[in-house]
């Protein structure tokens, strides 16, 4: 699970299995977790993580979004559409 970004105290990352789904990042912080999709930026599931604290997540995203993306093409090596 390669780690493309670490902002204030999430993680966020890569699962390779994910690579065949619409480009998305993984988002960790203790025992909370997030999928987000980048292409619109949505949650897919959310286990954990209060609304704010969710919204707070896509604003990272959104600061980060071209290094995400390109964190995706480096390593799933393609992109797919949802």
């Amino acid at each position: 699970m390669p780690t493309a970004l670490r902002e204030g105290p999430y993680r966020f990352f890569f699962v390779s299995f994910d690579c065949n789904e619409p480009m998305h990042v993984h988002v960790r912080r203790d025992e909370s977790e997030a999928k987000i999709w980048l292409e619109p930026i949505e949650v897919a599931f959310n286990h954990g993580f209060p609304g704010h604290e969710l919204r707070d997540i896509e604003d990272i995203i959104v600061e980060h979004h071209s290094q995400l993306m390109e964190a995706w093409y480096e390593h799933c090596g393609h992109r797919r559409t949802r």
